[in-house]
C-alpha cells in the first residue's frame, strides 16, 4: 500500500490560509531554499490529490507558469476530491490563494502547453466517500500519494486517519486567526519527528509520522 502524505504550509499558530483564504504570508515568508526542498518532493510523488478549489487555483496557474515547480505539477497525474462528477475548468471557482500565487510570481507570457492543460482537465475525479475513495488509491501500486490542500479537504484527511506522514512547512508568522488544520481531529494525535529542514528565511520544514 503506497503511503498518503499531506504537504501543507503552517502559520506558528496552526493556519493554512487568513479567514478569507489568504496566502499571502506563505509568499512573504518564502525563499528559494525551501520552493527547492518543495520541488524535489514534488518529482517524487506518484499522484496529486486535491480538493476542487485548489485543483481550480493550480489548473488556472500552473499551464503557464515558468516556474521550476511547474514542470512537476503538470507532468504528475493528479485526482481532484469533490462532490461533481465531472471537472470545469471554465466555472471561475478561484480562491484568493490563486490571487495572491499570481502577484507573487506573475504566469510566463507564453499560453500554456497542450500537454499541460490535458493533464488537468483530464485529472481522475473522486466523487465518493472519501475514506473510501483514498482508501482505494492507497492500495494502488506506485510512488506515493501528496495531498495538497485546501483546508477543508486537509481537515477532512487529518480527521480521517489515513495520512502516513505530515510535511508542515512552517512559516515565522502568526496569523492570529484564519482556516486551521487539525480543527476536525477527532482526538489528539501523537506524532514521531522525522526530520527538520530550516531555511534562510527562518521557515523550517517538519516532516512528522503519527504513532501507530
Amino acid at each position: 500500500m503506497r503511503p498518503l502524505i499531506l504537504k501543507m504550509s503552517i502559520s506558528l499558530d496552526g493556519f493554512v490560509a487568513g479567514p478569507n483564504g489568504e496566502l499571502d504570508w506563505l509568499f512573504r515568508t518564502s525563499d528559494e531554499g525551501g520552493r527547492r526542498w518543495v520541488e524535489e518532493m514534488l518529482w517524487q510523488a506518484g499522484l496529486h490529490a486535491m480538493g476542487s478549489r485548489t485543483y481550480a487555483d493550480m489548473a488556472s496557474f500552473w499551464p503557464t507558469s515558468d516556474m521550476p515547480m511547474a514542470a512537476p505539477m503538470n507532468e504528475i497525474p493528479k485526482v481532484v476530491f469533490t462532490r461533481q462528477k465531472s471537472l470545469d475548468l471554465g466555472a471561475g471557482r478561484t480562491t484568493a490563494a490563486l490571487r495572491d500565487a499570481q502577484s507573487a510570481e506573475p504566469a510566463a507570457a507564453a499560453p500554456a502547453h497542450a500537454a499541460n492543460l490535458k493533464s488537468w482537465t483530464e485529472a481522475e475525479v473522486a466523487s465518493g466517500d472519501l475514506v473510501t475513495e483514498m482508501t482505494r488509491l492507497k492500495q494502488q501500486p506506485g510512488k506515493f500519494i501528496l495531498a495538497h490542500g485546501g483546508a477543508q479537504f486537509a481537515q477532512s484527511l487529518v480527521a480521517s486517519g489515513l495520512i502516513d506522514e505530515y510535511r508542515l512547512v512552517v512559516h515565522p508568522v502568526i496569523l492570529g486567526k484564519g482556516l486551521p488544520l487539525f480543527s476536525q481531529l477527532p482526538k489528539p494525535l501523537d506524532l514521531e519527528l522525522q526530520a527538520i529542514t530550516v531555511f534562510r528565511s527562518g521557515t523550517a520544514a517538519h516532516i512528522y509520522r503519527p504513532v501507530r
